[in-house]
């Protein structure tokens, strides 16, 4: 059952865990089902390119640690985003061994129209929903992750993206 083996031990915060997890399901099955009809950049790869255009040209070690996975997935990532033209990399100034990563043109081009698609799915799940409801939620949301990263220590301070 989970954390739990009975009702009677259930706590409000294993219920929100339980919540979120499922919310957290379901948008990957939104990502899945929109990347199974139109197979192309790995919906993995998307979020990277995401992240990069939210908080800027990082090198991959900054990314895997931002992202919570090895370097080596962070690699194949970039691989792949570069074949398909959706990066630039440059040497690090401070290290031409090093390289820094950006989102190309063609990127923000691609990014914009997943996120025109993702927009219309939640208009569609949420639209009897108002703005004040879902910047509450967001808030509160925001409010959790900071707390969650301060009890998970200095490693996930890294992947701060509210920063």
């Amino acid at each position: 059952m989970g954390f739990g083996d009975s009702d009677s031990d259930e706590d409000v915060r294993v219920d929100l865990m339980r919540e979120l997890k499922t919310a957290s399901q379901l948008q990957h099955a939104w990502i899945m089902q929109a990347w199974q009809s139109e197979p192309g950049l790995h919906p993995a790869a998307a979020m990277l390119l995401s992240d990069l255009l939210k908080n800027g040209e990082a090198r991959p070690s900054e990314l895997a640690k931002r992202r919570f996975v090895d370097l080596s997935v962070v690699s194949r990532q970039i691989t792949q985003l570069s074949a398909a033209g959706l990066i630039d990399r440059r040497p690090a100034p401070e290290d031409g061994r090093a390289s820094l990563v950006s989102v190309s043109e063609k990127g923000r081009a691609e990014l914009a129209r997943w996120r025109a698609n993702y927009l219309e799915f939640m208009e569609k799940a949420l639209g009897g929903w108002d703005d004040e409801r879902v910047t509450d939620l967001t808030g509160r949301l925001a409010e959790m992750n900071t707390d969650l990263r301060r009890a998970l220590g200095s490693a996930a301070d890294l992947a701060d993206t509210t920063k």
